[in-house]
């Protein structure tokens, strides 16, 4: 009798259980109807700035960039605002100097580059959006925004300066923006390390530690350089 009762319980839960509608198939098997494709966002978004539409075109489009380019950089320090700690230290100056040029470089190696330039701060505001750099750029003419934030330090262990040798690293984030659609065809994030000694002609320990993490940097922006230049050689 027991044996009754679980098999009409079973029966009843298999009879409540919900499935997908079925169809017959040629030899009269059941086959299972297929959901339907998602093809667009099913979220209510309000605050987007770009419609379902134009998602679509976007993804479902192609995309080169123009065969000669302007290209604009723009700094950004890390977190909000501008930094003007340093605006009146030389070693700061030139080694903010020497990052740009490094840059600039990267791309003037490429023959599709006919001009590299930075953006003056009175044209980017203190708290920059995308929108408000791509229309900085316009107003300079530029075909490419190249945005970018370094940073760099010593490594915990070295600095207290217990040690011969000073180690340091850096982390450079860039962005390429495409001024006339708004895409952005390249980013990267590179964090490399420096290792080097105390120069004889350096003051204190102070002093080859900012000539450690400037080395740091510029071994980013290197590597940075590298890609671009593929970048530039397959579009």
């Amino acid at each position: 009798m027991k044996h009754v009762c679980y098999l009409l319980l079973l029966l009843a839960a298999v009879s409540c259980t919900t499935s997908r509608p079925m169809g017959s198939g040629s030899q009269g098997l059941p086959t299972y109807t297929p959901e339907p494709s998602i093809t667009q966002s099913l979220f209510d978004d309000a605050s987007s700035t770009i419609s379902e539409e134009n998602i679509r075109r976007i993804l479902d489009g192609s995309f080169s960039l123009p065969k000669n380019l302007r290209v604009a950089l723009v700094k950004l320090e890390p977190g909000s605002g501008r930094s003007t700690y340093y605006w009146n230290s030389e070693e700061y100056l030139k080694s903010q100097q020497a990052y740009v040029d490094s840059l600039s470089a990267a791309f003037l190696r490429s023959d599709r580059v006919t001009r590299v330039a930075q953006l003056p701060e009175l044209l980017v505001s203190d708290r920059p959006t995308f929108t408000s750099i791509r229309e900085a750029a316009v107003r300079t003419q530029s075909d490419l925004v190249v945005v970018y934030t370094i940073t760099s330090d010593l490594y915990a262990n070295y600095k207290l300066f217990s040690k011969s040798d000073i180690k340091a690293f850096a982390t450079t984030q860039l962005v390429v923006l495409d001024v006339r659609t708004g895409l952005i065809p390249f980013t990267t994030i590179v964090t490399k390390e420096f290792q080097s000694k105390r120069l004889e002609a350096e003051l204190n320990d102070s002093e080859a530690a900012n000539r450690i993490k400037n080395q740091a940097v510029l071994v980013t922006i290197q590597e940075i350089g590298e890609s671009i230049g593929k970048l530039l050689a397959s579009d």
